[in-house]
């Protein structure tokens, strides 16, 4: 017997990306909850690990070895991630709002944001000087420094252990590269103040072996391009300046309403704050029975506390107390390859010590790295012969897996006698059905996609757009839409703060568009699927695809790959910012393309049967041939890589099919790859093609010359 999925019933919503939200989602999706709908808020598809920023800016780790995997470790999880900077909560109305999308409801959160390390009142410091928090930011603009600027003064404002680890590992890494010029750490007060006298002695005997300045008990004024200004008139030289002086809350936590201690939420022992529901851990979070400083340990500690008390909640069992420890081990970076460790007043350091750190914080980062592989539910034990090959290897992508190959779909409409009203004009395998009412044309078509985002409103908005699309193809405007949407089980509440997110956003992409939504369909079923069915109006013949002439030069507007990105997300394979970078393209609307190639001979957009199958298409239609530059062909940041690791879609062997004499190859693999909200693939008369490209590419298009066509039998070469 069939078991339907269970409904979601309660909204948990984890606001950033830090180490114990990270914990926590790791946990989840270990032990997940059923009922419960998991949603995580980070500016990006990354959260850096704090432990390992020094070792990196020294040079001593990639990039890379310091991130967290958000995009992975929520599919892990089955939590939806949402990208954007959370800028209100509000624990009345229970809503977190995102700019750029409707607010997020909730039944419980838990705010993990970090810090600041951001000087406002410090003139100059916010146009020329980087924060050393948030870590992301910062590690994105140290690497830029020291990878491409030929500058070799550096300066750190703020003189505690994190402002001498991050001045010592900057110069170092400069040091190493041949180019250091003056190293500074500056202080208001007395640098290290807040350390043992022990600390502070080893501390400044580094800052002697790693050729740093020192200048404490003196104020900063004004923060310039290449210079800072100290109270009393001195100047120190400084191309790279970075902030690390003290720790200031996000400024939208103390409009919460929430208890704050000088910004940061005060919690009790359970972890919740003032309103019973809301939780905060990490830096963002004020020990309100206990004050402790801020570090990265009493997150990772607190990590269980909160994932207990969270599930606590919704299943009536007693919540669990944090108790902080009193004291911890440091470990603080010296720069090179040394470490000096602190505890308990005692001290120990050298070459050993970082070997020590190193493991401790390779084996942290290494369980968000190798995550459990989601194993494939076992078939029964009786089943027909063919039921594996036809299910393959992996998971069915939303996106590719919601359409038929072309071959089954060629089939299928060839069965369908013409029309038997004088008002619809047959364009069959075009990308619309042309109706004509009176003088006006009209052109309608209709598409659904299985979710492959966790995200309803993210899987909502590329569904608009992948629909638009063949409006957009046929050179005509959008004029109106009806929505069709099957949700998952949900609670009856749930299901109105899906479809309001989904709706608000088809809304938003149908009106950009120029049409407006006018009802509309919705039933219940195992998984969420979102379509449209939508007319537009053409003042002109439609394009179609019969109309290509010999010697028309082929323009793409949208990089390819989307489809072996969500194949590989979806099976936990895909980098994060591989994934954010592919859903920002499927946003892209197509209208201004449409527009500037209204001239085209003729059109299709690239969706489902892949680049080769969709241009296959023009070439039957037009009764020509085509040649393809399969160089020029932009490919999606991540695409290829995934591809030669052999990772496919599940539609790719039927888009093969189609023309199987055309290599598999490396990028060539791609060409039969579906796509999802893809770009315009334009016939373009030769003397217009550059003309029209760089239009394309003003409006903000990665659009690219492709091919071209010439007579004869309709089939594809490569072309070198």
């Amino acid at each position: 017997m069939h078991t339907p999925p269970l409904p979601a019933t309660k909204d948990v919503v984890l606001i950033g990306g830090g180490h114990a939200h990270a914990l926590v989602l790791l946990k989840w999706g270990m032990k997940p909850l059923p009922g419960a709908r998991l949603t995580v808020i980070n500016p990006g598809p990354t959260a850096p690990y704090s432990g390992m920023l020094p070792g990196f800016v020294a040079g001593h780790y990639q990039r890379e070895d310091l991130d967290i995997d958000l995009v992975k470790l929520a599919r892990f999880a089955g939590a939806r991630l949402v990208l954007g900077a959370a800028d209100q909560l509000d624990p009345v109305a229970r809503l977190v709002r995102v700019p750029g999308r409707p607010a997020i409801a909730y039944d419980l959160v838990s705010v993990d944001v970090g810090i600041t390390s951001e000087m406002p009142q410090l003139a100059g410091f916010s146009k020329h000087a980087v924060p050393a928090k948030p870590l992301g930011a910062f590690a994105r603009s140290w690497d830029g420094f020291r990878t491409k600027s030929t500058a070799t003064n550096i300066a750190v404002i703020g003189g505690g252990v994190a402002g001498a680890e991050l001045v010592l590992a900057m110069a170092h890494a400069l040091k190493q590269g041949g180019r250091l010029g003056a190293a500074t750490l500056i202080d208001s007060g007395p640098v290290l103040g807040q350390a043992s006298p022990e600390v502070r002695k080893r501390l400044r005997r580094a800052f002697s072996e790693h050729r740093v300045s020192v200048i404490e008990n003196t104020g900063v004024t004004r923060v310039e391009p290449d210079m800072i200004h100290l109270e009393g008139g001195r100047m120190v030289l400084s191309d790279f300046t970075t902030g690390a002086a003290g720790a200031r809350p996000h400024d939208w936590i103390a409009r919460t309403g929430l208890d704050h201690q000088d910004g940061f939420i005060t919690v009790d022992e359970t972890l919740q704050s003032s309103t019973p529901g809301v939780f905060a851990v990490g830096d963002c979070a004020h020990l309100g029975f206990s004050p402790r400083p801020k570090a990265g340990v009493y997150a990772v500690r607190q990590a269980p506390i909160l994932f207990h008390n969270l599930r606590a909640l919704l299943t009536g069992d007693p919540l669990r107390k944090y108790k902080p420890q009193k004291d911890y081990l440091k470990l603080i970076s010296l720069g090179s390859k040394e470490a000096l460790g602190d505890r308990f007043g005692l001290q120990f350091s050298g070459a050993m010590v970082w070997r020590w750190k190193d493991r401790i914080d390779q084996a942290f980062m290494e369980q968000f790295r190798q995550l459990p592989k989601m194993e494939t539910p076992d078939l029964p034990a009786e089943h027909t012969l063919d039921l594996p090959a036809t299910l393959g290897d992996r998971p069915m992508c939303g996106g590719c897996g919601a359409k038929t190959g072309r071959g089954a779909l060629q089939a299928a409409l060839s069965l369908i006698p013409p029309p038997q009203r004088r008002d619809v004009l047959s364009l069959p395998g075009d990308d619309a059905a042309l109706l004509k009412i009176g003088d006006q044309r009209q052109v309608i078509t209709t598409d659904h996609l299985r979710s492959f985002c966790l995200d309803p409103l993210m899987q909502a908005r590329i569904a608009a757009i992948h629909a638009l699309g063949d409006i957009w193809a046929m050179g005509a405007a959008p004029q109106a839409a009806t929505a069709n949407l099957i949700l998952p089980r949900l609670s009856a509440e749930l299901q109105q703060r899906t479809l309001g997110e989904i709706m608000m956003a088809a809304n938003d992409v149908m009106r950009a568009a120029g049409a407006d939504i006018v009802g509309g369909h919705t039933s219940l079923g195992d998984e969420l699927t979102v379509g449209f069915t939508v007319t537009g109006l053409c003042d002109r013949d439609p394009i179609t695809l019969a109309g290509a002439q010999p010697s028309d030069v082929l323009i793409l507007t949208k990089p390819i790959g989307s489809g072996v990105i969500m194949a590989a997300e979806m099976a936990g394979e895909a980098p994060g910012e591989t994934v954010a970078a592919a859903m920002t393209l499927m946003c892209q609307p197509q209208a201004d393309a449409s527009r500037i190639l209204s001239g085209a001979h003729a059109m299709t957009d690239v969706t489902g049967f892949g680049l080769a199958g969709h241009l296959l298409g023009i070439c039957e239609a037009s009764g020509l041939g085509a040649g393809l530059d399969l160089a020029a062909v932009p490919l999606m940041k991540g695409a290829l890589a995934l591809a030669d690791q052999g990772i496919r879609s599940s539609l790719f062997a039927q888009n093969h099919a189609i023309c199987p004499e055309l290599s598999t190859d490396g990028a060539a693999a791609l060409l039969f790859d579906p796509q999802t909200a893809g770009g315009l693939l334009a016939a373009v008369d030769k003397s217009r093609a550059d003309a029209l490209l760089a239009e394309l590419r003003q409006a903000g298009y990665e659009a690219a010359k492709i091919g071209t066509f010439h007579a004869g039998a309709a089939q594809l070469s490569l072309i070198s």
